[in-house]
């Protein structure tokens, strides 16, 4: 299938100088490059966001019972919200 797609003058450059070195056509990189990005995201683990928990006893007493809304007014008091 021929598609369009607009590439930096510098990476296609060095397309083409990769293509010249392996002795292979630009479709060839081009698919070779495709091909490892489908298979970097299906064969990756998935992203797993660290626990960073905070040492203390909890919310300060007066936001202790509070709700999101409240805490966040306090959070952005004084700053134009």
């Amino acid at each position: 299938m021929k598609t369009t797609v607009d590439i930096s003058d510098g990476l296609l450059a060095e397309a083409r100088r990769v293509a010249a070195r392996d002795g292979v056509t630009l479709r060839a990189v081009i698919e070779r490059g495709l091909h490892h990005v489908i298979r970097e995201g299906t064969t990756g683990s998935p992203f797993k966001l660290r626990r960073a928990t905070f040492r203390g006893t909890g919310r300060q007493p007066e936001f202790a019972d509070a709700s999101w809304e409240k805490v966040r007014d306090a959070v952005y008091r004084d700053r134009g919200a």
